[in-house]
């Protein structure tokens, strides 16, 4: 007989048996790391999350975790970060169980939609296309809304382009004494998702030169993201294993509304993977992202295939 238990996602007595059963249901291309899963669980006050174990008497058979953010414009929409059935436990409902389990749980918060994947503390930007679950998805009431990619390459041949867009433009780790200027832009530029992100990376202790600052003229007009294998934000989160170690990442990626479409994008791009060789890095992910023809450009092509898929939990009220 299965039953379900609802659990602190932040119980670290739990994260052995979970990355254990995750690493038995998902392909080998995807492990889920310790560090990953203690980073993603991090109690915070912007993230509700929520999760449940299916046990087939102690045996762990399944364990799906869900969040939403926590303010009423987040709650619209909730996620599924993670939903995994041990092998010889599929196709005996267990599956539909926990799913079941957290849209209840993400309505009663108020979600209106459910999304797989690409929460604020993400697993994965979509359900990974090599697992080939889809299927089961579908049958439950899933829309697939569209791809994305993480795209990868090595550095080790890596050739900088001849990029001079207008003006003094420079790229440089931000400094502990600029990071309220790169906080403003990022309010300005992108208040959302990837202000926040800064906001609580830094919070955590992250480093603000993880941060590279596009400077115009004496002004912060872009910036990206980077991660090494010893930054707070796990590289592990990238999936990089079919690449060659040293692992970097790169992204997110933005530049302010008055230049784009100017070529400052790609001094910036160009400027952060040549930070990143320097660094030694050779196995570089660029994640989330359907700019595949961008990322081309400089040599990348596509690692992994995300699918976005959503289902409606109940239709908004009219206001």
């Amino acid at each position: 007989m299965i039953t379900l238990q609802a659990f602190d996602p932040a119980d670290c007595k739990l994260h052995v048996n979970i990355v254990r059963l995750w690493g038995e249901a998902c392909a080998a291309q995807l492990p889920l790391s310790p560090r990953l899963l203690a980073f993603n669980t991090e109690p915070t006050p912007d993230i509700k999350q929520t999760a449940c174990l299916a046990l087939r008497g102690s045996e762990l058979g399944g364990f799906v975790l869900a969040s939403v953010g926590d303010t009423i414009q987040d709650r619209a929409t909730g996620w599924i970060d993670v939903l995994a059935v041990a092998p010889a436990m599929q196709r005996q409902g267990i599956g539909h169980a926990l799913l079941e389990w957290a849209e209840e749980r993400l309505a009663t918060q108020g979600c209106i939609t459910v999304r797989l994947g690409g929460s604020l503390r993400p697993f994965t930007p979509g359900l990974p296309m090599e697992l080939g679950a889809m299927p089961f998805f579908e049958r439950y009431g899933y829309e697939a809304t569209g791809e994305v990619y993480d795209v990868a390459r090595r550095l080790s041949d890596y050739q900088p382009l001849r990029i001079a867009p207008a003006g003094h433009i420079t790229v440089e780790p931000v400094q502990s004494s600029q990071v309220q200027l790169l906080l403003a832009f990022l309010h300005t530029a992108f208040p959302e998702r990837w202000e926040g992100e800064c906001r609580e990376y830094l919070r955590r202790g992250g480093q603000s030169s993880d941060y590279l600052a596009l400077w115009v003229d004496g002004s912060i007009e872009g910036f990206c993201q980077v991660a090494f294998e010893d930054s707070l934000r796990p590289i592990e989160r990238f999936f990089p294993g079919r690449l060659p170690r040293p692992w970097g990442q790169l992204g997110p990626i933005g530049v302010g509304r008055s230049c784009r479409g100017k070529g400052y994008g790609a001094f910036l791009l160009d400027a952060g993977l040549r930070y990143l060789s320097a660094k030694g890095v050779d196995g570089c992910v660029i994640d989330w992202t359907d700019l595949t023809a961008f990322y081309e450009k400089f040599g990348f092509t596509v690692y992994r295939q995300y699918v976005k898929l959503v289902k409606l939990l109940r239709h908004p009220v009219p206001v």
